[in-house]
């Protein structure tokens, strides 16, 4: 992909984005934060999680 390519693809992006209403935007947002694995399986993957999972469970 050449630079001027890349400018576009942002532009247009970006352009698309601005467009939408600002109460989209905000629904949007809070759809992916609702959406967000846990910070442990996102970082570290299944095993952790598994662990602390099992360990709260236990005790």
């Amino acid at each position: 992909m050449k630079t001027n390519d890349y400018v576009k693809y942002l532009t247009q992006t970006f352009v698309q984005y601005m467009n939408q209403p600002k109460e989209e935007r905000k629904k949007m947002k809070e759809e992916r934060k609702e959406n967000k694995e846990p910070f442990m399986l996102r970082w570290f993957g299944i095993l952790p999680y598994a662990f602390a999972y099992f360990f709260k469970r236990k005790y």
